[in-house]
């Protein structure tokens, strides 16, 4: 692979990553069900339907103000149409509509994708894992129990 190549395979992933971003903070994630494969796994989530449930799940809980911050991003391509990346995410979220009181982010995590590229050009979502490194005051946004049975059963 040649330096542009690379530079191209980074850019076009680190814009698919800011993109889908962009839509969980501005728009609830109702967008973001297009950037995973149907048999997706996306943390505790297997399969597309399931992520666009968690999203709707979200959103029906009312006003919440996020920005899910990334840096230090790295694509490697495994093998044509097959990449990895990895970056560090820095969440900051409160429910509740802007201007919120500021804090330190509620979540710091490196964070890991299994990216393909479809035969429609788009690149794709396999896989999709957080770590978390370090943890603030507010909790993450996470469905109970009792919705993981219903929309994504424990055969994932």
């Amino acid at each position: 692979m040649t330096i542009e190549e690379e530079m191209i395979l980074h850019f076009t992933l680190l814009k698919n990553a800011t993109d889908y971003w962009y839509d969980v903070d501005h728009n609830y994630g109702l967008n973001t069900s297009d950037y995973f494969l149907e048999d997706a796994q996306f943390f505790d989530l297997k399969g597309r339907e399931a992520i666009q449930q968690f999203y709707l799940w979200r959103k029906s809980r009312g006003a919440r103000t996020a920005r899910h911050l990334i840096t230090n991003f790295r694509a490697r391509l495994v093998e044509p149409g097959l990449a990895h990346t990895n970056y560090v995410m820095l969440l900051y979220a409160a429910d509740g509509e802007p201007v919120l009181p500021s804090a330190a982010p509620i979540q710091i995590s490196e964070q890991e994708d299994v990216c393909v590229l479809c035969d429609d050009g788009k690149w794709r979502y396999r896989a999709r894992r957080f770590v978390p490194i370090f943890a603030g005051g507010a909790p993450a946004t996470v469905p109970p129990a009792d919705w993981y049975e219903k929309h994504s059963p424990a055969d994932r």
